[in-house]
């Protein structure tokens, strides 16, 4: 999948990604929907950097979780 261009098909791709990696218990809290498109290069390098660990301390899906409510709409 080309995640290159900023669009919402992609964000949801890449963030349900990201819930499937880090198996979040609250995943339903994410959708695509409620992101802001203006974040999507950081949502990409977010996406990029959590598709490259194979595990995640607590305190990591903390700050991830974190950086993926930075990243909601206001």
């Amino acid at each position: 999948m080309d995640l290159s261009s900023s669009n919402q098909e992609n964000a949801e791709f890449m963030i349900e990604e990201i819930k499937k990696k880090l198996k979040m218990a609250s995943a339903a809290a994410f959708k695509a929907t409620h992101f802001n498109m203006d974040m999507y290069e950081d949502l990409k390098d977010l996406y990029d950097m959590v598709m490259s660990k194979n595990n995640f301390s607590i305190s990591e899906i903390e700050a991830i979780t974190m950086e993926l409510g930075r990243f909601r709409k206001a």
